[in-house]
């Protein structure tokens, strides 16, 4: 199992990449409408609270199966994110 730290890691390097690209998406199209991007870094932010207030979940039975299914839902926000990001 992965050290917490290298999960927290792994989450602000997922949820930042996510709002850098999106950064970057706006100051290469300052012609469109900024609400649908701004909406994804919204997104990207509640996300990263969500994740790491499991991360620091005290009352935890199994924390493998915790963390496992925490990776997962990770990854799936993270994808959910690109895909809108790609869409825009």
């Amino acid at each position: 199992m992965a050290s917490i730290k290298n999960l927290k890691k792994d989450v602000n390097f997922v949820f930042g990449d996510i709002i850098e690209t999106v950064y970057v998406w706006q100051l290469s199209n300052p012609e469109k409408e900024l609400s649908a991007s701004d909406a994804i870094i919204d997104e990207a932010i509640v996300a990263f609270d969500e994740s790491m207030d499991e991360i620091n979940a005290k009352n935890v039975d199994n924390k493998k199966v915790h963390f496992t299914a925490l990776k997962k839902s990770i990854e799936a926000k993270g994808m959910a994110l690109i895909e809108k990001i790609n869409k825009l």
